[in-house]
C-alpha cells in the first residue's frame, strides 16, 4: 500500500469517527434535553444538541454535518408522528447549525471568543438567526400533521425557537473554552481558592434557585464575579450551570415559577436564561479584549521606552558608517583637511 493511498485512508477513518461521536453526542445529550420539557415531547427550554452541532461545526469544519443529521434522526425517530415528519425536523435540525456556521464565518467569527464581535455574532448570527431554521420547520412539520393546533403553533414554535437558541448560547460556549482548556502553571494558591468559592457559590445559589424562594437573580453576581475574574473560561460554565437550576426549578414548579400557567413559566423561564446568557458572554468578552488591548499597549510602552533609552545612550545611528553620525548632526557638513 502507498503512503498516498494509507494516508487517504487514515483520514476518511478519522473522519467516519468524528462523525460517529458528534451523532453519539448529539442524541445523548438530546435524551438529557428531553428530561426537561415543557411542550410535548420534543420541545424543550434549553436543547444542548443545537450547541454541540454548531461547536462541532465551528472545532471540525463542515465535513461533520452527517453525524449531525444521524443523531438528529435517530433522536427524533421514536418521537415524530410520521416517516415523514420525522425525516423533515430532522432535517430542520441539521439545516440550523449549518446556516449559523455559514453565517459565522461571513461574520469572521473567532472560536475564542476574544473579541466583543465575537459574542455579539454568536448571539444574533449563531443564536437567534439559526435557530429560526429548526423552530419553523419542527413546528410546521407538527403542524401540518396535526400534532399541533392553531392555537398550540406559536407557543410552541417560540419554546422551540428559544429552546434551540438557548442551547446555542449555553452549551456552544463551554465546548469552544474545553478545546483550548489547559491546567494552568504558576497560579498563586488565593486563585485556586477563589476558583473554588466560585464553584461552591453557584452549587449553593443552585440550591437556592431550586428550592422554594424566589431568587433567580442571585444568579447574575455570580455570573459577573465569573466573567471579571476568569473571562470566558469561567463565564461559560457558571451560565450553563446557573440556566440548569432554573430549568430544573421550572419543571418542580417551585420558586418563581409556583403557581403559574405553563406560558408564564415559560416566558420568565426563557427570559431568566437568555439574560444569563448575554450577560456571561458580552460582559467576558469585552473583558478580555480589554485585557488584550492593556496587553498591546504595555508591548508598544516597552518598545517606546526602548527607543527612548537607545536615543539617550547615542545609539540612535546604529546602521551607519563610523563619521556619518557625526557629519549629519553638524547639518550635513563636514570637516576638510587644510
Amino acid at each position: 500500500m502507498s503512503v498516498e493511498r494509507r494516508e487517504r485512508l487514515r483520514r476518511g477513518s478519522l473522519a467516519v469517527l468524528e462523525i460517529c461521536v458528534v451523532a453519539g453526542l448529539y442524541f445523548g445529550s438530546a435524551k438529557m434535553g428531553l428530561l426537561q420539557q415543557l411542550v410535548r415531547s420534543q420541545i424543550t427550554p434549553l436543547w444542548p444538541p443545537t450547541g454541540i452541532a454548531l461547536a462541532s461545526l465551528l472545532l471540525r469544519g463542515p465535513r461533520v454535518w452527517p453525524g449531525i443529521a444521524l443523531g438528529a434522526f435517530l433522536v427524533n425517530v421514536t418521537l415524530g408522528p410520521t416517516t415523514l415528519a420525522v425525516l423533515a425536523i430532522a432535517s430542520g435540525n441539521t439545516l440550523a447549525p449549518i446556516c449559523s456556521y455559514v453565517l459565522l464565518r461571513r461574520a469572521d467569527f473567532h472560536v475564542e471568543l476574544d473579541r466583543l464581535r465575537d459574542a455579539l455574532a454568536l448571539i444574533f448570527l449563531g443564536a437567534f438567526a439559526g435557530m429560526l431554521v429548526s423552530s419553523t420547520i419542527g413546528c410546521g412539520t407538527l403542524r401540518l400533521a396535526g400534532v399541533l393546533s392553531p392555537d398550540d403553533f406559536w407557543p410552541a414554535w417560540s419554546v422551540w425557537w428559544t429552546g434551540d437558541a438557548m442551547g446555542v448560547l449555553v452549551v456552544a460556549p463551554v465546548l469552544l473554552v474545553l478545546r483550548s482548556a489547559r491546567l494552568p502553571r504558576d497560579v498563586p494558591p488565593a486563585r485556586w481558592g477563589e476558583a473554588m468559592l466560585l464553584v461552591a457559590a453557584t452549587v449553593g445559589i443552585g440550591l437556592l434557585e431550586t428550592s422554594r424562594a424566589p431568587l433567580l437573580f442571585l444568579g447574575f453576581p455570580l455570573l459577573i464575579w465569573a466573567a471579571f475574574r476568569f473571562q470566558l473560561a469561567g463565564a461559560a460554565p457558571c451560565a450553563l450551570a446557573v440556566s440548569t437550576f432554573a430549568i430544573i426549578s421550572a419543571t418542580r414548579a417551585s420558586g418563581p415559577f409556583a403557581g403559574h400557567d405553563l406560558l408564564t413559566n415559560m416566558i420568565t423561564l426563557q427570559a431568566f436564561n437568555a439574560s444569563a446568557a448575554l450577560t456571561a458572554l458580552l460582559l467576558a468578552a469585552a473583558v478580555t479584549e480589554r485585557n488584550q488591548i492593556q496587553v498591546e499597549i504595555a508591548r508598544a510602552c516597552g518598545q517606546l521606552a526602548d527607543m527612548v533609552a537607545k536615543i539617550a545612550t547615542g545609539d540612535h545611528h546604529p546602521m551607519l558608517p563610523d563619521g556619518q553620525g557625526q557629519e549629519e548632526e553638524h547639518g550635513g557638513r563636514t570637516a576638510k583637511p587644510v
